[in-house]
C-alpha cells in the first residue's frame, strides 16, 4: 500500500477563507477529505486590513476543515494575491566555455541563475521563478539541453514578485496562530494548477479567477506559463456600483446581486422589477431589473477588456486555442460564459477541478480552486525540495516542472 501524506491549501480571500485538505499518496495522486471556510470580514482587495478579524476567520475554517477530514493541520501552503503582485518575463544567457562545446548540468544551473538575477524595487520580493524553455544556439522550444552541443544556452522564465512586507503580513498572521507556512503561491497559479489539463496547458488557456476583492488571471501555451496578471477589481466593485445606481444599501444591493444578477442584459428584464415595499431599510421602492443588469453587466465587460487588452498587449490572444475557464466566486454569475464568449471572441466554460478527486463540493465549487490548486503545488514542491525549510529561502525557489517547464 502507498504512502500518503496531508497536504493543507489556504486561501484568505476578500469574502472567504477556505481551506482544503487534500490526501497525496506517492504517485502524486490528490484526494480531497477535508473542506473548511468562513466568512471573510477583515480583507479588502486581497489583503488583510484588520488582522484581529482575519486571524479568528482563519481560525474558524481550519477547525472546520480539521473536523470533516480527522486530521490536525499543522501547516499550510499559503495562496497570496493583491494590486501589488506582478508577472513578467525574463531571459537568462550563459556562454559554453568547455572544450567539447557540450552543455552540462552546470550550465543549465548557470544560466537559470543569470534568469534570476533580476532588478526589482528594493521592496519587492520573488515569489515564483518558473522555467518556461531553453534556446541552444538560437533554437528554440528545447526542453532539456543537457548533453547537446552549443557555444551559448538562453533560457525564458516567467517571474512572479510582490512587495515583501505585503506577502509577509498573512505569512504573519498564519504563524501567529501557530501554523507553519510551508510556502506560499500566487494565487492565480494555484487555480490553473487545479484546472488546466495537460492537454488545455499545451492548447493555449486562459484562466480567470473572479473574487471578491480582486480578479487574477494566468495563460498557459504550449505546456508552460506565459503570463499572469491581477487587478484589485472584483465581486465587491460589482455590489458597489449597483448600491451606487440603485440607491440600496450595501448590503441590499449584494443580495440583489445574488438573487437577480446577470452578466448580460435580458431584453425582457427592462419589463421586470422587484418589490422591495416590505423592505425595513427602504420601504416602497422598487428596482427595474434591466437597470441592475445593465450595472453588474457594464463591470463585468470592463474588467474582461481590461485582461483581453492586457493578453493583447503581451500578444498572446492568438495562443488561447482551448479557450478561457472561469473560477471565483464571481464564476457563478448567470451568463458570464457567454460575456466572457463575447468579449474575447473564445469558448469559455466554467472550471472544474478535474485532476483531483475527493470531496464534490472541492471539485465544482470555482470558490475551491485556489486551495485545491494550493494541494498541487504543495505535492510537487514536497517531490523537490524538504519539507519545514522557512519561508525566507523557500519563497526564491523555482517550481518548474509543476508550471510547465522541466526539471
Amino acid at each position: 500500500m502507498s504512502d500518503t501524506q496531508i497536504i493543507v491549501g489556504l486561501e484568505i480571500g476578500t469574502s472567504k477563507v477556505c481551506v482544503a485538505v487534500g490526501e497525496v499518496s506517492d504517485n502524486q495522486v490528490v484526494n480531497i477529505i477535508g473542506l473548511g471556510q468562513s466568512k471573510s470580514r477583515g480583507v479588502r482587495k486581497g489583503e488583510i486590513v484588520d488582522a484581529s478579524l482575519v486571524e479568528e476567520d482563519v481560525r474558524n475554517a481550519i477547525v472546520e476543515a480539521e473536523h470533516m477530514a480527522d486530521v490536525e493541520i499543522r501547516s499550510v501552503f499559503l495562496g497570496v494575491s493583491g494590486s501589488h503582485m506582478r508577472g513578467f518575463n525574463n531571459t537568462g544567457v550563459h556562454p559554453v566555455v568547455s572544450a567539447d562545446r557540450e552543455i552540462t548540468d552546470a550550465d543549465i544551473q548557470d544560466v537559470i541563475k543569470n534568469a534570476k538575477a533580476i532588478n526589482l524595487p528594493s521592496d519587492h520580493s520573488v515569489v515564483h521563478v518558473i522555467r518556461q524553455h531553453f534556446r541552444v544556439d538560437g533554437q528554440d522550444g528545447v526542453l532539456n539541453p543537457e548533453g547537446m552541443l552549443g557555444a551559448k544556452i538562453e533560457v525564458d522564465v516567467h517571474v512572479v514578485s510582490g512587495r515583501y512586507n505585503r506577502l509577509q503580513n498573512p505569512i504573519r498572521l498564519v504563524s501567529g496562530l501557530h501554523l507553519e507556512v510551508d510556502n506560499i503561491a500566487f494565487n492565480g497559479l494555484a487555480s490553473s494548477l487545479a484546472l488546466l489539463s495537460t492537454e488545455q496547458k499545451e492548447l493555449g488557456t486562459l484562466v480567470i479567477d473572479l473574487g471578491a476583492g480582486t480578479t487574477e488571471y494566468a495563460i498557459y501555451s504550449a505546456g508552460v506559463i506565459k503570463h499572469t496578471g491581477v487587478m484589485a477589481v472584483g465581486g465587491d466593485h460589482v455590489s458597489n456600483d449597483l448600491a451606487y445606481g440603485l440607491k440600496v444599501p450595501l448590503g441590499r444591493a449584494e443580495q440583489l446581486k445574488i438573487d437577480h444578477g446577470s452578466a448580460i442584459i435580458d431584453p425582457e428584464a427592462n419589463n421586470r422589477s422587484v418589490d422591495l415595499s416590505t423592505d425595513s431599510v427602504i420601504p416602497g421602492k422598487k428596482i427595474n431589473l434591466g437597470h441592475l443588469q445593465m450595472i453588474m453587466s457594464m463591470r463585468l465587460q470592463e474588467t474582461f477588456e481590461l485582461i483581453a487588452k492586457d493578453i493583447e498587449q503581451a500578444r498572446l490572444i492568438d495562443y488561447l486555442r482551448a479557450g478561457v475557464v472561469l473560477c471565483g466566486g464571481g464564476a457563478r454569475t448567470p451568463y458570464i460564459t457567454r460575456l466572457a464568449r463575447d468579449v474575447f471572441n473564445l469558448p469559455a466554460a466554467i472550471g472544474r477541478s478535474s485532476t483531483v478527486s475527493g470531496i464534490k463540493n472541492a471539485l465544482d465549487e470555482p470558490e475551491f480552486a485556489t486551495p485545491v490548486g494550493l494541494i498541487k503545488f504543495g505535492a510537487f514542491q514536497s517531490q523537490t525540495t524538504p519539507r519545514r525549510e522557512g519561508f525566507g529561502r523557500v519563497i526564491r525557489k523555482q517550481f518548474a516542472s509543476l508550471f510547465g517547464g522541466k526539471k
